[in-house]
């Protein structure tokens, strides 16, 4: 894939700013559901989990960020199935800041077509250009994934550098 084109927009909401995007799927809104929440799933375009969800969290592992990445544990604030799901990440946003990320994902259906808002905070407005291309990254892996595309062509070079300065502009204040 070259060349993808930046998608994330900067939402003010009541808990922080954040940044949102939007994907959509000619699927039913449970398999799309099923892409962002069963292990095997995840393991397919970003990362897999392990535990038991009814305890009201998980452990998350990345699969793509190479193998020095920790398991985050990832807090699961609120889950309808299969509408919405808010969750804290365990890793601070800067390292060192106690604040944590905070995940909001979002489906709808309509007419044979889920779609799929997801949105990240972003405490720190500066780090909207490490946040943008990597979530349009790994959104885009989703999209190939479940059309049954080569995951493996959606290539991390291609997002940054190139829409850093799409999100900075996005997010300057």
């Amino acid at each position: 894939m070259s060349n993808p084109t930046p998608t994330g927009r900067r939402r003010d909401l009541a808990d922080g700013t954040y940044c949102e995007w939007k994907r959509t799927f000619t699927a039913p809104i449970d398999d799309v559901w099923a892409a962002v929440t069963e292990p095997d799933r995840l393991a397919r375009w970003i990362g897999t989990w392990t535990g038991d969800p009814a305890d009201g969290h998980v452990k998350f592992q990345m699969l793509f960020e190479g193998d020095d990445i920790p398991a985050e544990h990832f807090r699961i604030d609120e889950c309808e199935r299969p509408h919405r799901l808010r969750i804290t990440t365990s890793m601070p946003y800067d390292g060192e800041n106690p604040e944590h990320w905070l995940l909001r994902l979002d489906l709808t259906e309509e007419n044979g077509v889920t779609t799929l808002t997801f949105a990240q905070n972003v405490p720190d407005l500066k780090m909207a250009e490490g946040v943008g291309p990597g979530w349009d990254y790994y959104l885009d892996r989703m999209v190939a994934a479940e059309r049954g595309d080569n995951v493996k062509a959606v290539v991390f070079e291609d997002y940054s550098p190139a829409m850093t300065e799409y999100y900075v502009a996005e997010f300057a204040e």
